[in-house]
């Protein structure tokens, strides 16, 4: 079956051509104009990726992000916004964003990275990285669950992104083990490191501040300076 793809974008406009573009390239759409609308629709059917516009009428598209990976960890999110300042970037990764394409975007460029989002997705759930038959893992005072995505720290239930589940159960796995970004990325993301790419350290950091929400006095993950990250 095709993927399916939400829209999320109030221009009507740019709204109707991004249907038809992803539905001229065998993609099945649904057109949302606000947030309200767009959880309504993930409601009924879960989309493998959402095209989500930050400047929506009532509810934000950050708002909406936030929302969608609570409801989904496995709903990929690719952001679409005039705003291009790299605090906005690191805040959408922080909060769950799997890509970020500027506007006014190139429309090769715009399938491009859906693709590649869309790739990384399915072989995240293909390869080893997916979760289906493992078992439970301990590490100090976290419990992670891989069949179902679930975390506590101290008893208390945290919310990670699927990378962000991703990352930190590769380095519990291997808590003696030290990761450099290339292999976090290449194992994480499928794909290969080009080395300027600061997602991974907005992914650590990220991870870092919702352990230490839960429990503050522990340290979890070491920066080994010059090298990597592991498991302290």
């Amino acid at each position: 079956m095709a993927d399916y793809i939400l829209i999320v974008e109030d221009d009507n406009d740019i709204n109707h051509m991004l249907s038809d573009l992803l539905g001229g390239q065998g993609y099945r759409t649904a057109s949302a104009f606000s947030g309200t609308e767009a959880l309504l629709y993930i409601e009924k059917e879960a989309p493998s990726a959402v095209l989500l516009d930050l400047m929506l009428p009532g509810m934000t598209g950050e708002e909406l992000l936030s929302r969608i990976k609570k409801l989904d960890t496995a709903i990929s999110v690719l952001v679409s916004s005039a705003r291009d300042d790299v605090r906005t970037r690191v805040e959408l990764l922080r909060a769950g964003a799997d890509d970020y394409v500027v506007k006014p975007f190139d429309t090769d460029e715009l399938l491009a990275r859906l693709e590649a989002v869309l790739r990384r997705n399915e072989q995240g759930k293909q390869s080893g990285n997916g979760t289906k038959g493992k078992t439970r893992l301990i590490y100090k005072d976290i419990v992670m669950e891989p069949e179902d995505f679930s975390i506590t720290v101290s008893g208390q239930e945290i919310t990670l992104t699927r990378r962000e589940y991703l990352i930190l159960e590769l380095l519990i796995r291997n808590p003696g083990k030290v990761f450099t970004k290339n292999n976090i990325y290449e194992s994480v993301w499928n794909e290969e490191y080009l080395g300027e790419d600061n997602a991974v350290n907005v992914h650590i950091s990220n991870i870092r501040q919702k352990l230490a929400r839960a429990n503050s006095e522990e340290t979890y993950i070491q920066t080994v300076w010059g090298i990597g990250f592991k498991m302290k």
